[in-house]
């Protein structure tokens, strides 16, 4: 007998004993007291064994006979053989007018060692990792792109900083996408506020981290800025490793949304002006106590000449004979009050400010430069009736080798029958 069948035959054999009402006994088992009575009438008859289901060890009445089965496999193995179960079985009924269920097939079919079960798949449990201990220990960071303004603006993305001690929001910021450019603007105003975090938490988007092969070692924009700012940029394996900001993003999702739409904002800029007010309304009813009292933002700043130096996209030029170097097609002489042959040929980093103020520096030091505009190349003008004929001069300057690339990737092509 099966557990539920002896715990059955307790409460029946009580109900008979009349130590238990018909109805009680009905609650427990989940059955109708009409069921109860059924079994009591069971039970006086045959016994505990009057309880045992009749249909225990007894074939199913609707099952398939031995010659269906048979030739259900003959088919499957002829013409079936590579199908899955459930098309199988989609087949068979459409073109054979069997019908077999697509379990009872997949059962057949791995008894008949014509379909291999799939393995289930372990669920990944992830261990809840807990809060950093002080406010700005550790800032979770993330951009959510999203139909912010529900049509009433183009879809853009809100950058979120919130402190995983706390899961107080210190920066929220709106942008037209997810770029080093906004990362900066919002990190800043974040640094200026509270001072600099011990870490920042982020994924691995291309903004915190090199993505390309070969290149590991090398490092963004943005792990640059917080490299000289030493703050530590750590890139979550996951999105469940940096879950406070993944939920905060649902929430903002509905509720900031409304109250954007109750206040009728419709621009970037407007969105932005209000949710300086919104960060305190949400601190308010979601922000947390820390384990400790202590502010782990450093207040140490470099000076606004500095910060704009941090914050800018920094490329590295190679100076000319004449000092020169190209920059987004201007051309940055520099100019010295000696003969500048030590600069000749000399490494030199642009910074471009997020004012678009550029910055030229060597060793350190500040350059002083003036902009010189690139010389357009003028199109030759030419007669309409000598189109065709500059045309084929053009054809005639360059004519690719055998060997080049192109022509040996058409000749593949062409083996193939491309």
């Amino acid at each position: 007998m099966s557990t539920q069948e002896v715990e059955r035959a307790t409460v029946i054999r009580q109900v008979i004993e009349k130590r238990l009402k018909q109805t009680e006994a009905a609650k427990l088992l989940k059955i109708t007291p009409r069921q109860v009575r059924r079994l009591k009438q069971a039970y006086r008859q045959f016994g505990a064994e009057g309880l045992v289901s009749k249909h225990r060890g007894r074939a199913a009445n609707n099952r398939h006979g031995a010659e269906v089965k048979a030739f259900v496999k003959k088919l499957i193995a002829s013409q079936y053989y590579d199908f899955g179960p459930t098309f199988a079985s989609e087949k068979l009924q459409e073109r054979h007018k069997i019908v077999v269920n697509k379990e009872t097939l997949r059962q057949w079919m791995i008894e008949w060692e014509l379909w291999k079960p799939k393995r289930q798949k372990a669920a990944r449990i992830h261990q809840s990792r807990i809060r950093r201990a002080c406010f700005g220990e550790l800032v979770q960071i993330d951009g959510s792109h999203h139909d912010w303004f529900e049509g009433r603006a183009a879809a853009c993305c809100l950058l979120v900083f919130i402190d995983d001690a706390t899961s107080r929001l210190v920066g929220l910021h709106f942008e037209e996408s997810e770029t080093t450019a906004g990362y900066f603007k919002l990190s800043r105003a974040h640094i200026e506020k509270y001072g600099r975090p011990l870490a920042y938490y982020s994924d691995k988007f291309g903004v915190f981290r090199v993505n390309h092969r070969g290149c590991e070692d090398s490092e963004t924009q943005f792990g640059r800025a917080m490299r000289e700012l030493d703050i530590e940029l750590i890139c979550a394996d996951s999105a469940q490793a940096k879950g406070r900001v993944e939920r905060a993003n649902k929430t903002l999702q509905d509720r900031l949304i409304k109250e954007m739409r109750l206040r009728g904002l419709n621009s970037i800029e407007a969105a932005n002006a209000y949710a300086v007010e919104f960060i305190k309304s949400w601190n308010q009813r979601f922000a947390v106590e820390a384990q400790s009292d202590m502010d782990a933002h450093r207040k140490e700043l470099p000076n606004d000449e500095e910060m704009n130096l941090v914050f800018s996209i920094q490329k590295m030029r190679t100076l000319s004979k004449n000092l020169e170097l190209s920059y987004e097609n201007i051309i940055y002489q520099v100019q010295t009050k000696t003969t500048g042959y030590r600069l000749r040929h000399a490494k030199v980093t642009v910074c471009e400010d997020l004012s678009g103020k550029v910055t030229l520096l060597y060793k350190g030091q500040v350059l002083h430069y003036k902009q010189l505009l690139k010389q357009q190349r003028v199109p030759d003008v030419i007669d309409k009736k000598q189109i065709a004929k500059k045309i084929t001069q053009i054809k005639k300057r360059y004519k690719p080798g055998a060997d080049h690339p192109w022509k040996r990737s058409y000749q593949i092509e062409c083996t193939r029958g491309i």
